[in-house]
């Protein structure tokens, strides 16, 4: 693209057009923006010119958008979004679940501008979800897995980090150097994801994946929960590396799970219809 083709192209005709096509005439834009009505026909004949296409009917009383004008209307109010967004900063509603937020928010919040502000919005995967929908977050950090079920969702990966099993000190594997899926099924396991919710955390996706089906003496987002249940003894932890990594290791011991074959997808979630 030729970037230097933009310089063709002024501001204010995009702002006399959009004004003239969300108030339904000329005069009554010119009113909205502060500006002569003579002026903004000018502005709206300079971009029909520049585009070599018409983007009003100016025999129909009022003024109505052309085909083309229909067309260029949602992308020129895109333009003025992203205009206002670029200087006048404001508040980023950022959702993330509780250990990428420990991880994550200190460096983001470093590196933002100072006309921006950070509203930090915590929750399980399922909840930033529909915080996403809902139109209550502008963007949200959490994993891949459970997939979401708005197709209005969009994300791209930003990091992978494998599975890791989580024993008391005293336990007999905690000296290994690692353990498989096998061992780990024998056991009282404390696995990732809500007490009633959808079996498609990594954990159990790891464990299906070879054939294996234990039951969760507990499961839990919290990974300081996790932790604590482990150190008091009621069963080993099977989580992701970055959960741990942030939390009180005290009294357990990390071991690698070395077939679990399935490793944590985390990714940043926004929505389709709304500018990057």
């Amino acid at each position: 693209m030729d970037l230097t083709a933009a310089y063709g192209y002024r501001m204010d005709w995009i702002v006399s057009f959009v004004a003239v096509a969300r108030h339904g005439g000329f005069s009554a834009a010119g009113k909205a923006v502060f500006r002569g009505q003579s002026r903004i026909s000018e502005h709206v004949a300079d971009l029909e010119r520049t585009l070599g296409v018409q983007l009003f009917d100016r025999t129909a009383h009022p003024a109505r958008l052309t085909p083309e004008g229909r067309a260029l209307l949602p992308r020129a109010e895109e333009i003025l979004r992203l205009v206002h967004s670029l200087s006048a900063g404001g508040e980023v509603r950022f959702g993330a679940y509780p250990s990428a937020a420990a991880w994550l928010v200190p460096q983001v919040v470093r590196r933002l501008p100072d006309n921006v502000r950070l509203i930090l919005v915590e929750g399980a995967s399922v909840d930033l979800e529909s915080g996403l929908i809902q139109g209550d977050l502008d963007l949200a950090i959490r994993p891949v897995h459970p997939l979401v079920t708005d197709e209005s969702l969009t994300h791209e990966v930003l990091w992978r980090e494998p599975l890791t099993a989580v024993f008391p000190d005293k336990h007999p594997l905690a000296g290994s150097q690692a353990v498989s899926l096998g061992q780990l099924a024998e056991l009282p396991l404390i696995s990732i994801g809500e007490s009633d919710g959808p079996r498609q955390f990594e954990s159990h996706l790891a464990f299906a994946s070879r054939g294996l089906n234990p039951e969760s003496a507990f499961r839990t987002n919290q990974p300081q929960t996790l932790l604590s249940l482990v150190r008091h003894g009621l069963g080993v932890g099977v989580t992701n590396e970055l959960a741990v990594t942030t939390a009180n290791l005290d009294g357990v011991t990390l071991v690698p799970i070395q077939d679990a074959g399935v490793d944590r997808q985390v990714g940043l979630f926004t929505r389709r219809d709304r500018p990057p």
